[in-house]
């Protein structure tokens, strides 16, 4: 076993312990988003859904400055701006560079 698929792993495993069931990567992102908007609610729209995954990207890919925080809206949501593009890619790639990410971020939380 390679040492990201060692990585992805221990953070698959810490959040099935945490939460009780193992989590795709829609659950992985919309859990990231809750946590960045820092506001939990019992329910959330489908839209919010998107939202919070839309907020949880960002926050991954602003590790490796392709976005920036750009400021929160009165109901304080983050916005972000794209600060360089992303690279083409196909969909595994995709998932691999979303996951790097999401290791990285998970790593730099155990930190603080």
């Amino acid at each position: 076993m390679s040492d990201f698929e060692q990585q992805w792993e221990r953070v698959i495993n810490q959040l099935t312990e945490r939460f009780g069931k193992k989590p795709n990567m829609e659950a992985i992102l919309f859990l990231i988003g809750i946590q960045e908007l820092g506001k939990l609610k019992k329910k959330y729209t489908k839209e919010q859904k998107q939202d919070l995954m839309h907020v949880a990207t960002c926050t991954l890919l602003s590790q490796s400055g392709y976005y920036e925080l750009d400021g929160y809206d009165q109901d304080g949501w983050p916005h972000f701006k794209e600060a360089a593009p992303i690279p083409k890619m196909g969909m595994a790639e995709q998932e691999r560079f979303l996951q790097e990410h999401i290791i990285a971020y998970f790593e730099e939380e155990e930190d603080e």
